[in-house]
């Protein structure tokens, strides 16, 4: 017991010191949503969208709300939004209130230390998966977003 009690800390901590890459198997997660429910990432994803800016969330969830309510679950695909640098104050009173207000699910990293997604200024990172292997990654702006489902 106290072994498995020793090797969750471990495996967190390489959970979120490593990137995922090319021909790795994502595993399954959890995160919250916009509504705090968990939701889990599994085999059956097979495109993440993974947002850590204002503006290119913006720019996601603009595309989103331009779709049927069922795009994201139709498309076996998940938007993550990256709010950890975000001020609790802000995130509580603005970003929240308003994330709620979506016909679709943004799942939401809150931890600093969560590097699991790699990213670059300006722009999404994009996951593509078969059978939960990361076959590409790659980076978009708001007018690849229609090109990559």
């Amino acid at each position: 017991m106290l072994k498995k009690l020793l090797l969750i800390p471990l495996f967190a901590l390489f959970l979120y010191a490593n990137s995922f890459e090319v021909n790795q198997n994502i595993g399954t997660f959890s995160l919250p949503n916009q509504f705090d429910e968990k939701q889990t990432i599994d085999s059956s994803i097979e495109t993440l969208v993974v947002s850590f800016e204002k503006d290119t969330g913006k720019d996601v969830n603009e595309f989103l709300s331009s779709k049927d309510k069922d795009f994201l679950k139709n498309h076996h695909a998940a938007f993550i939004a990256n709010i950890s640098g975000m001020p609790s104050i802000i995130t509580k009173m603005f970003a929240l209130p308003k994330m709620r207000g979506y016909k679709h699910n943004v799942l939401l990293i809150y931890d600093e230390e969560d590097k699991r997604f790699k990213s670059q200024e300006d722009k999404s990172t994009v996951y593509k998966l078969k059978d939960g292997v990361i076959k590409t990654i790659f980076f978009i702006t708001k007018d690849d977003l229609e090109k990559i489902f």
